[in-house]
């Protein structure tokens, strides 16, 4: 193989006469910017003229360039040609070598299909931070090269190892970043959802899968006691740890707002303050939603959340727009509390825009194809969650996170239905409201078969409670009584909103007792205001298991 016919084809080599100029300058020809015949010459005999790109050696300039250049030919790729810097790296080649053998290390490293593509094509081609086996890591350009009917390739490999190794130390750097968001974001989460009585729950989390893509989607179950469950579901702007660490704020403050037992609307209105105090520059979204079990309804309040979609038994499925407020953080708005209906046999859906929102697709789309998938789910909440976040095509590489929380009431038939029972008095007030009370919370717990003692503690429950009614609240006055597969829950609600507290009452009260026998005798106990501006104050009793 002749070196110099094919160096002759290299890329950037111009066959062209050395231009030869005179640099004397005629006395008529001055003018500005000329240069005087003396200074000309002087200048000419102290510079020699630049030789042309033609006349230089090209075999001598590629032995000294430190980059890797080799030139192989043929559909075999045998060596034509290496530099000194190739040889240094993989080793030197015999004559023999040159003339029969292509080069083992280019086979190592993948690039002969790349070397037949720019054969094929007559177009070049890089392959990007290749590590070569002297262990260190090139980036090759091959550049096709002919002569006659013989085609080859040059074989131009610079070394990016730094580059590389900076870039391994960045890529492990994020991904020690990362590993760090999603365990914080994880022991943020509930480890375990509380389990309500009359709702079956699930949820599901899936962090974002490109780099240090951690967000602040969280979701929470909170039990409020009476049979009434909170549901949260909320997701915190922003990336990483510092996303994760307001999200545990926020959720720590949910939890703690929902011990009031305030209406949705209340609940957004003191996260919406915190949430600036935690950060002014940070917004979140967030659904807050109560469901009682006594109205067979979803009471919630959104923050400029996504809506809630829920499936009734015969699978329709209906959106839950209105009413929505702004994000939390952004102070001075008044949210409001809305409604939906959540029957027996119900499915509602809560989740965060991951699950819904698509690059070049409209979110309206995204969340009509959620409810296609939700119409059409069957079976317990972690089978419909399982199969909406597939129907929605996230994978480990999603990039977004992702959180759902799925809610069913389900319809209770049969033996498991005789565990669950409602029994309601309208109390019109007077001398004798306190005995009839009594008489019948004693008949009803008698037909649900409790053991003599946890129906006496009902009875004398259900008779402090009317009590303290009658002599502090207004009409109209209810007693209900309930029994879960759990536990009985007793609740009286009146017309007057000044909630009761425990107080200790002194040897000479005649009153002041009846709120802290009820708190001594039952397992938990609380009150709440209801919106028609009454109140509810309640007691359960944790079932024997049987």
């Amino acid at each position: 193989m002749n070196f110099t016919r094919w160096s002759a084809r290299l890329p950037g080599t111009q066959r062209r006469a050395a231009a030869r100029t005179d640099t004397t300058v005629s006395p008529d020809r001055r003018g500005e910017g000329s240069v005087p015949a003396a200074r000309t010459e002087q200048l000419t005999d102290e510079a020699p003229p630049v030789p042309a790109v033609d006349d230089l050696p090209v075999r001598d300039v590629l032995d000294r360039v430190p980059a890797l250049v080799a030139l192989v030919h043929g559909p075999d790729h045998r060596i034509a040609y290496v530099n000194d810097a190739y040889t240094a790296a993989f080793g030197a080649r015999t004559p023999g070598d040159r003339a029969r053998e292509a080069l083992p290390e280019l086979d190592e490293l993948g690039l002969f299909p790349l070397l037949d593509q720019v054969q094929r094509s007559g177009r070049p081609r890089t392959l990007k931070s290749r590590k070569a086996p002297d262990g260190r890591s090139y980036t090759f350009t091959c550049t096709p090269v002919t002569e006659g009917d013989a085609g080859g390739v040059l074989v131009f490999a610079t070394d990016v190892t730094d580059h590389a190794e900076a870039a391994a130390r960045l890529r492990a750097s994020e991904r020690r970043q990362r590993e760090t968001a999603v365990t914080l974001q994880r022991s943020l989460l509930p480890q375990e959802l509380e389990e309500p009585d009359d709702l079956r729950v699930a949820a599901t989390y899936h962090p974002g899968g490109t780099e240090a893509a951690v967000g602040g989607d969280w979701y929470d179950v909170i039990t409020l006691g009476g049979g009434r469950t909170a549901l949260v579901i909320g997701d915190v702007m922003g990336r990483g740890v510092r996303a994760a660490a307001v999200m545990g704020q926020l959720r720590t403050a949910v939890r703690a707002y929902a011990r009031l037992d305030l209406p949705p609307h209340e609940v957004l209105q003191l996260l919406d303050g915190l949430a600036t105090e935690i950060d002014a520059n940070q917004i979140a979204t967030c659904v807050y939603a109560i469901h009682d079990p006594n109205e067979g309804r979803l009471v919630y309040a959104s923050a400029g959340h996504l809506p809630i979609l829920v499936r009734d038994e015969s699978g329709n499925v209906q959106r839950a727009d209105e009413p929505t407020g702004p994000p939390l953080g952004t102070g001075g708005w008044m949210h409001a509390s809305g409604s939906i209906s959540l029957t027996p046999g119900s499915t509602a859906v809560l989740y965060t825009d991951g699950l819904v929102e698509r690059r070049n697709e409209d979110l309206d789309e995204g969340i009509a194809a959620l409810e296609r998938a939700l119409a059409g789910a069957t079976g317990g909440p972690q089978v419909v969650c399982d199969r909406l976040v597939r129907s929605a095509g996230v994978t480990a590489d999603h990039d977004d996170d992702v959180a759902v929380l799925v809610l069913q009431h389900p319809a209770r038939t049969g033996p498991d239905a005789e565990l669950f029972h409602n029994a309601t008095l309208e109390l019109l007030g007077g001398i004798e409201a306190a005995p009839r009370a009594r008489a019948f919370a004693s008949g009803v717990l008698t037909s649900w078969r409790f053991p003599t003692e946890l129906h006496d503690l009902g009875v004398l429950a259900a008779s402090e409670l009317v009590a303290n009614s009658l002599q502090h609240g207004t009409p109209p006055m209810r007693l209900r009584l309930r029994r879960t597969d759990r536990r009985l829950i007793i609740e009286v609600t009146d017309g007057d909103d000044h909630l009761p507290r425990r107080r200790r009452a002194e040897p000479g009260d005649e009153s002041g007792r009846g709120i802290a026998i009820v708190a001594t005798i039952a397992s938990n106990w609380g009150c709440r205001r209801t919106p028609g501006g009454g109140k509810a104050v309640w007691c359960e009793f944790v079932l024997p298991k049987p």
